[in-house]
């Protein structure tokens, strides 16, 4: 062969194998790979198109990269896989976000997964992985969502968890055989974070610590040997030490200059002594425990007519306050100052009735003056004594947040109970601007709501009842008032003079007792809970939601109406409130709440996010 043809082969191989390593797969590709082998199961089939002559994962689905082509994002859910987690994935330096929930993965979850460090959510739900969480769970130092509910788990919760200072809305560990005691390190997480034990095996006392104390009953509830607060599991008393009792021999000896020297007649003469000894023991006590026993019963019936003496007296005074009326400003020295004389003198009208009672207008003062709203309540089948109301009032002023109404004072009498609170000043509620028809103090046309308006209400109220939701449950001995609205709808929804809303009616579900407490669409949502939960206040939220996207008057299928159209793929324009189709820009964002107000209102109350996650969500849309 010619010199020249053996230098043209030579070139020819090396343009072959360098044409081959520009177009090897990365890295990446093979870590992904390595996870397509470890799946035994890929019914649709969507591994597929992950093959190893392309020379990058990026176009393989459910993978996104960056303009590196380092994959940062593997999205996967509910394909069927079946399979184990192989430790390549924690060569993903890049990786963001694993998204694998409600597969069929198995075994445990690889400690070298968590040298992808740069994760950021992290979702394994409902899958079948075993064993304990790896320590090495902390080194992720940028992970703000963690989901590993519904697997088969065990061993200790992961401590350090307070070492990830970007953890946010559920961190949810919830369905798992997970035991030991709740790490007391966990009140420590930021206090926005909602955690989710539910259904474990855990035991022990709840810590009282930090963010722990923000947890409402259901974060732990499944748990039968774990006790305390919030749970009304009480935690048993150490049990006192039984003294001890020493034992009688079997055999006793004795010396010789006793029984054995004296022979039979002498053991008998002992023996006697001995049972006579005891004999008079036992009647001693005897009779002293029936002398105790009759002191005890006279001073339990003496301290039962202390009380009742006591009753008494404190009704005859409770009842000549009540006579007289018990009018109070709460939160007094904080620059609002109201007499109940000034209240009584003052011009009024009414603007607003209701099965809670009627509401009114009110001027106090000169001039333009101050003005309120009075609400006169009506009871329905509730009778509050003085302390009862004034306990639950009290509680309701303390809720405070620039979007709820702000409760100002109270009265309390036999036939009269008053609530003062801020007055709104555009007087119109969320629904007299969707639909029009307003009471006498608003216009009777719908006003032209924005995207950005609707938008920006559904946020601020949004903010408002996580606030409700979250803020009151470090009170020591939290009332269920402090958990819940209970009659979260548009008409509760006030709008000011520049459209912000201000939620209304916070504790008239449980001040009243009527049946206003259930409007049209949570008698749908109360066959699955017969009180009112946090989950609906979510599900009411999500119809507020709906009703602001659609601009329909809110019923019971609203939800299933509009799951119907996502379903058949009907166009967005017969979905949306038609003042909202020629805003085609915001189609995306239309589109994000739509989701979240489906979540919302899932049949299934465990299946709706708390009101952090959905305000988060909402949070993340912007126009």
């Amino acid at each position: 062969m010619s010199t020249s043809a053996i230098c043209g082969t030579i070139l020819l191989l090396f343009i072959a194998s360098f044409v081959s390593l520009a177009y090897s797969l990365n890295g990446d590709g093979l870590s992904l790979l390595a996870l397509k082998a470890a799946i035994t199961t890929d019914p649709t089939r969507v591994l597929s198109t992950w093959s190893d002559t392309d020379y990058t994962p990026c176009l393989w689905v459910g993978i996104s990269c960056d303009h590196n082509h380092q994959v940062t994002s593997i999205f996967l859910p509910s394909r069927g896989f079946t399979g184990y987690l192989p430790s390549e994935l924690g060569a993903l330096l890049s990786l963001r976000r694993l998204s694998l929930p409600h597969n069929n993965f198995s075994g445990a979850i690889p400690s070298h997964l968590f040298n992808a460090t740069h994760l950021l959510s992290l979702d394994l739900s409902h899958n079948s992985l075993t064993s304990p969480i790896p320590y090495l769970i902390t080194s992720l130092q940028n992970l703000n969502h963690l989901d590993l509910s519904s697997n088969l788990l065990n061993g200790s919760l992961p401590q350090g968890l307070d070492n990830l200072p970007n953890l946010a809305g559920t961190v949810n560990f919830s369905y798992n055989h997970f035991t030991g005691e709740v790490p007391s390190s966990y009140g420590l997480l930021p206090l926005m974070v909602i955690l989710d034990l539910r259904n474990n095996n855990l035991t022990g006392k709840i810590p009282l610590v930090g963010s722990l104390l923000n947890q409402g009953p259901t974060s732990f509830s499944g748990n039968p040997y774990l006790c305390g607060f919030p749970l009304q599991t009480a935690c048993a008393e150490p049990e006192a030490q039984n003294p001890r009792v020493n034992s009688v021999p079997k055999n006793p000896t004795f010396s010789k200059n006793g029984l054995e020297e004296g022979g039979r007649g002498k053991v008998g003469s002992v023996t006697v002594p001995i049972i006579s000894g005891v004999t008079v023991v036992i009647g001693v006590a005897f009779v002293s425990a029936l002398m105790l026993r009759k002191k005890w019963r006279r001073s339990e019936e003496e301290e039962e007519e202390r009380r009742k003496r006591a009753g008494k007296e404190e009704e005859k005074e409770e009842k000549g306050g009540q006579q007289k009326g018990k009018f109070v400003v709460v939160g007094e020295g904080l620059g609002f100052e109201l007499e109940l004389e000034e209240l009584l003198r003052a011009s009024a009208r009414v603007v607003g009735k209701s099965r809670s009672g009627i509401v009114y207008k009110v001027v106090v003062g000169r001039g333009a003056g101050t003005v309120l709203a009075v609400r006169r309540l009506s009871e329905g089948d509730a009778t509050w004594r003085l302390k009862e109301f004034e306990a639950e009032v009290e509680s309701i002023s303390r809720v405070q947040h620039p979007n709820i109404v702000r409760l100002r004072a109270y009265y309390h009498a036999d036939d009269e109970k008053l609530l003062v609170s801020d007055f709104i000043g555009n007087g119109i509620s969320l629904y007299t601007a969707l639909h029009g028809g307003g009471g006498p103090c608003a216009s009777s046309l719908a006003i032209i709501l924005s995207w950005a308006a609707r938008l920006k209400i559904a946020q601020c109220t949004a903010r408002a009842l996580t606030h409700i939701h979250e803020c009151c449950s470090t009170s020591s001995s939290p009332r269920k008032l402090h958990v819940v609205h209970g009659n979260i709808k548009s008409s509760k929804i006030l709008l000011d003079d520049e459209l912000r809303p201000y939620i209304s009616g916070f504790g008239l579900a449980r001040l009243c007792k009527t049946a206003a407490a259930t409007t049209t669409h949570h008698k749908r949502n109360q066959l699955v809970a017969a009180t009112t939960q946090k989950c609906d206040d979510v599900y009411s939220f999500g119809m507020v939601l709906l009703e602001m996207l659609t601009g329909k008057v809110p019923d019971a299928s609203l939800d299933n109406f509009v799951r119907k159209v996502f379903r058949e793929e009907k166009p967005l324009s017969e979905l949306i409130d038609p003042a909202l189709v020629a805003e085609v820009h915001a189609k995306k964002q239309v589109l994000s709440v739509f989701h979240t107000a489906l979540n919302c209102t899932e049949l299934l109350p465990e299946l709706r996010p708390h009101m952090t996650t959905v305000c988060e969500a909402l949070e993340r849309v912007s126009c």
